[in-house]
């Protein structure tokens, strides 16, 4: 009777855990990392550990994360922040993630396969960036939150914008369950300034080339031009980071 009900009980976790979407697994925890399951149960973080829709990772002083996506790719946190994982919809040629970064700093670095279709987009407080085979890091922040380029290109908008382009689909194509797709996309051939920072807002989607950064306030307003590749190299996330790429 014992071994029936334990039975049972297993069966019923696998086929929970089965209905739940795959967002990946965790690759190296380093520090005090934290993960919440979709019940709000906070467990310390351990390798190989798979990780689901609805999960929240949460790193603490001098911690870092690394997480691998199914079907490919890497996203990995800085200390101190909190990268809670909304959506993901993975089929064998076509993956979407869509992730929401509530603090601290985030690296994404993921390429399509040949043929593959590749989405992630990571939001944070006042912008959200798409990924489209290429590598950038996000810093979050309540008031004003950045997006810096290093490899191939992102489409950013602010998040207000984005919130609602989600609400509208999620309306018109409810029940059916459908992977995010970018809106009209601006694009920016060349690296350029915006003429006077902070006096434009952003209303619809810009492509980020390789070497720029785009700080995006809680009015929408936006500064976008190249950043300090040198000075960027010195911080130790972004050396981390480009570590653990060449390993690859």
């Amino acid at each position: 009777m014992r071994s029936n009900i334990l039975f049972f009980i297993a069966l019923i976790t696998s086929s929970i855990l089965f209905s739940q979407q795959p967002f990946g697994k965790i690759t190296l925890p380093l520090g005090k990392v934290e993960i919440a399951d979709k019940e709000g149960k906070w467990t310390r973080a351990k390798p190989n550990q798979k990780v689901f829709e609805g999960y929240i990772l949460k790193t603490h002083a001098r911690s870092r994360c690394e997480m691998t996506l199914t079907g490919g790719g890497k996203i990995r946190l800085g200390e101190n922040s909190e990268l809670e994982l909304n959506e993901a919809e993975v089929k064998p040629m076509a993956k979407s993630f869509n992730a929401n970064l509530k603090k601290g700093n985030v690296w994404v670095s993921a390429k399509a396969a040949f043929g593959e279709k590749k989405n992630i987009a990571v939001r944070t407080p006042t912008a959200v960036a798409a990924i489209r085979g290429t590598k950038y890091r996000a810093t979050a922040g309540d008031n004003e939150s950045s997006v810096l380029v290093y490899d191939g290109k992102v489409d950013v908008n602010q998040a207000k914008n984005y919130i609602e382009e989600r609400k509208k689909k999620r309306k018109s194509l409810a029940p059916t369950r459908t992977p995010f797709k970018l809106g009209p996309v601006t694009k920016i051939d060349a690296p350029t300034k915006v003429s006077g920072p902070y006096e434009v807002s952003l209303e619809e989607w810009v492509t980020l080339a390789e070497g720029m950064q785009i700080n995006i306030r809680k009015d929408g307003k936006f500064s976008m031009f190249e950043f300090d590749q040198k000075k960027d190299e010195d911080l130790d996330f972004v050396k981390w980071n480009k570590e653990q790429d060449a390993k690859k």
